[in-house]
């Protein structure tokens, strides 16, 4: 699953070990958000 903002990349990679014990691969993030233009944030619907 890509990220949908910049905030959520630098969430992610500022709490890498909290979120791997729960099973998120960061990487995979990364890897599935390559090239993708991203907004700094997301309006809340």
């Amino acid at each position: 699953m890509p990220y949908k903002s910049e905030a959520q990349r630098k969430f992610f990679h500022a709490n890498k070990n909290k979120l791997e014990k729960q099973g998120v691969d960061v990487n995979e993030w990364d890897k599935e958000s390559k090239d993708l233009k991203l907004p700094k944030k997301v309006k809340k619907k």
